[in-house]
């Protein structure tokens, strides 16, 4: 009989959190941030060729189970459900455009204009 891993609390929530605020699927993010680091809409050999580390880390826990998760996962979810939360707190205003806010979303794998 095969033991059931169990999941701290905690985690859970933040699990729970994670995939909430990180709004589109693993492959929209992925094509995002390839567009975004290659300026066009052209993809290389390598999938992962472009992506900054931020991009990839998140991608790499939206690929995993919870219990697979490792400390520096949890610490990705924390830190990306908290900006997420900062950005989606101070909507733009005065320098920044709309449009530049909805990409500091979008680079953390949430669409403002998507509802859940």
């Amino acid at each position: 009989m095969a033991r059931q891993q169990r999941v701290e609390p905690e985690v859970e929530q933040l699990w729970q959190d994670f995939h909430s605020r990180v709004n589109v699927s693993s492959e929209q993010l992925r094509s995002w941030l390839l567009t975004q680091g290659s300026g066009e809409e052209a993809f290389g050999a390598d999938p992962d060729l472009g992506l900054p580390e931020r991009g990839r880390r998140i991608l790499a826990v939206l690929g995993k189970r919870k219990v697979d998760l490792t400390g520096g996962d949890i610490e990705v979810m924390r830190e990306t459900v908290a900006e997420i939360e900062d950005l989606l707190d101070t909507r733009p205003t005065g320098g920044v455009t709309d449009e530049e806010w909805r990409r500091a979303l979008l680079d953390l794998g949430h669409d403002p204009l998507l509802e859940r």
